[in-house]
């Protein structure tokens, strides 16, 4: 399993920066940032206003309003299922900011033709507006996600895709807000609203001009413009890698999920709250908010990795809350429509804005990691088809969505009980999917183990390398070392571990999960020494950090234990297959004496808090040697002088 990494941030652009809104200071960042900004912006403006026109005002027999929601969101969505393929080839091709320059230039024409729309309450222009609109979205979704890798490092990249999310949301937020008071104004709203969707659309373009080059990924793609191959090939590209491809699916649900509940706001508010139109932005308020916090925690709760152990902290949320949701509006009693400061003094409509809140702060976490692994694993000649194919999942996920809640709305069930079947639902999917990619459970064992049970410091984790192969080395403290490793590094680690360990309940599980190699002494069992030698060679020559502690087994007085010769010998397989991985020395520190560690005279994983809770533990990371450098006394004295500092 490789990994890619951003083609073209320098390797310490980490260090320049020192959170995520600093990023809005750079020119490779802000302009593109506010260019996508302003363009989710004005398509919320414009497809909110025109559900609020039709859900409220416009009667249109074919379109009752309980579904205006659900057929401006499918049609929205469906040039996505259809030319998705197509903008990723394109975006693959051609110069990035080339592309986002014809997209804005579009984006002006329709909202032309938008205002028009507006002007003479004409439905048919409008929702021909919102498939062009769609278009619009489709050409620049795949620019927009392989831009980030190309222009910002490793340790930028769960920032910089936070940052991006919340500002789709804020935008979200904004223009839905903005549409929802604008066409309410009497007399002239849709008339307002075309002259702010043709507004907006000139301040995208104008931005879009300090976009700095972007150079194509792949400048020798020839363009397949048959949609149903390329589609097709496509998914077949994003399925070649097994975690990438099982990320797609699980952005794909996020998305299903949210879009239940977007869809659903204007009716919601309507008719279970019983609320008019501001009370709906102030839903979307909510939502957008949510999802923003949740989009920016991600890196402080990262330490600026890029973490997926966040990812099943968010399923829980999402279903937790959602489930609440349907509790906490089911029961609402019969009332006249209300305006919202009324709506804000009945004390049960709280509960509903908390869970819409949270539901929505969970989402984040759960999905700015996803993006950000992605485009750190998928090829850079051909991450923009890889998010081409994302977005063709996500266009089915979101039809399928409109359907199933449409269907059951016309069956009888209420908003509520759709609600709640999509939290259930959501419990099933995540833990379909962790199970199918246990990376996503193991790091989120690991991250709480890091900041929950011990308070982990890392230094010097910039000397993991963040693709190739590498060897890493480290002394053999407690039970939960491996575990420790894990939430330090960015990339997966397998890890060479005496075979007795799996035995150990519950830990022996996980290390199975991970893939950990299991080894013997050759006296004891020449099978498993030699198997794990293969399987350690194997792991190299797929370009994955391999995990060693050469001491053999966990200390039992603290101290630290001559190192043993497997080291060498995992070389010596690779330099026999033309490698030359550099060898990481680590040192844990200050876990001896914890709950998970042999004591003097004691054993391990007795009296729980012997230590207290949040016991400070750290993990200080050398700089790497080469391989032909590397021996074990060498390693032994580098390992020891990081304990010591």
């Amino acid at each position: 399993m490789t990994t890619a990494v951003a083609d073209a941030a320098p390797p310490d652009a980490a260090d320049a920066h020192p959170n995520q809104f600093a990023l809005l200071r750079q020119r490779h960042f802000a302009p593109f940032f506010w260019t996508q900004f302003a363009g989710a912006a004005n398509d919320n403006l414009f497809k909110f206003a025109f559900t609020v026109l039709v859900t409220y005002r416009l009667q249109v027999e074919w379109m009752p309003p309980s579904l205006a929601g659900l057929v401006i969101g499918a049609l929205f969505i469906l040039p996505f299922l259809l030319f998705s393929a197509t903008s990723g080839q394109l975006a693959d091709k051609y110069d990035k900011r080339s592309l986002i320059l014809f997209v804005k230039w579009l984006e002006i024409a329709i909202m032309v033709l938008a205002a028009w729309g507006f002007f003479s309450a004409n439905v048919t222009a409008l929702l021909a507006c919102t498939f062009l609109m769609g278009l619009h979205s489709t050409l620049f979704g795949p620019v927009k996600f392989a831009y980030l890798p190309q222009h910002l490092g490793e340790r930028e990249l769960t920032g910089g895709n936070g940052m991006v999310e919340m500002g789709t949301f804020v935008a979200i937020l904004l223009g839905q807000v903005a549409g929802g008071l604008l066409v309410d104004i009497p007399g002239v709203g849709p008339q307002i609203v075309g002259f702010a969707c043709i507004a907006l659309a000139i301040v995208g373009r104008l931005v879009a001009q300090a976009i700095p080059p972007s150079p194509a990924s792949d400048p020798g793609l020839r363009i397949n413009w048959n949609l149903f191959s390329e589609t097709w090939r496509n998914l077949k590209l994003a399925h070649g890698n097994v975690v990438v491809f099982r990320s797609l699916l699980g952005i794909s649900w996020m998305w299903f999920f949210g879009a239940v509940f977007l869809s659903q706001f204007p009716s919601f508010a309507k008719e279970v709250l019983h609320g008019n139109a501001q009370v709906a932005s102030l839903l979307l308020v909510v939502f957008s908010v949510g999802i923003g916090t949740g989009s920016l925690l991600c890196e402080l709760l990262s330490r600026r990795h890029v973490e997926i152990g966040l990812v099943p902290l968010g399923a829980i949320g999402m279903t937790v809350f959602a489930v609440d949701l349907y509790f906490a509006s089911r029961s609402l009693p019969p009332a006249a429509e209300m305006g919202l400061g009324t709506f804000l003094g009945i004390a049960a409509h709280w509960r509903v804005m908390a869970d819409l809140a949270l539901l929505s702060l969970f989402a984040g976490l759960y999905s700015v990691p996803m993006y950000a692994l992605i485009q750190l694993r998928a090829r850079a000649t051909h991450r923009a088809r890889i998010i081409a194919a994302n977005n063709i999942l996500n266009a089915l996920f979101m039809i399928a969505s409109a359907v199933i809640a449409g269907a059951l709305l016309k069956a009888g069930f209420t908003i509520p009980q759709i609600f709640l079947f999509t939290g259930l639902a959501n419990a099933v999917v995540a833990s379909y999917i962790f199970l199918l990619v246990p990376e996503y459970f193991l790091r989120c064992v690991a991250w709480v183990l890091s900041r929950i049970v011990y308070r982990f410091d890392v230094r010097g984790d910039d000397h993991i390398p963040v693709e190739g192969p590498a060897v890493l080395v480290c002394n053999h403290v407690s039970f939960v070392d491996a575990v420790l490793l894990m939430a330090a590094s960015p990339r997966p680690i397998y890890f060479v571990m005496d075979h007795r360990i799996f035995q150990v309940p519950v830990l022996g599980r996980i290390f199975r999960l991970a893939k950990a190699i299991p080894i013997a002494s050759q006296k004891d069992d020449p099978a498993t020494y030699a198997a794990a030698f293969e399987r350690a060679a194997q792991v190299l020559r797929d370009g994955d950090l391999l995990a060693i502690f050469p001491e053999g087994a966990i200390t039992r007085d603290g101290q630290l234990q001559p190192f043993k010769g497997g080291v060498m010998k995992v070389l010596e397989r690779a330099a026999a297959d033309g490698l030359q991985p550099p060898v990481v020395p680590m040192a844990l520190t200050n876990l001896w004496g914890s709950f998970f560690s042999r004591i003097e005279q004691g054993t391990a994983m007795a009296k729980p808090f012997r230590r207290g809770l949040f016991n400070r533990v750290g993990l200080n990371v050398g700089a790497p040697v080469p391989a032909a450098q590397a021996e074990p006394q060498q390693l032994q004295q580098r390992v020891a002088q990081l304990l010591a500092g």
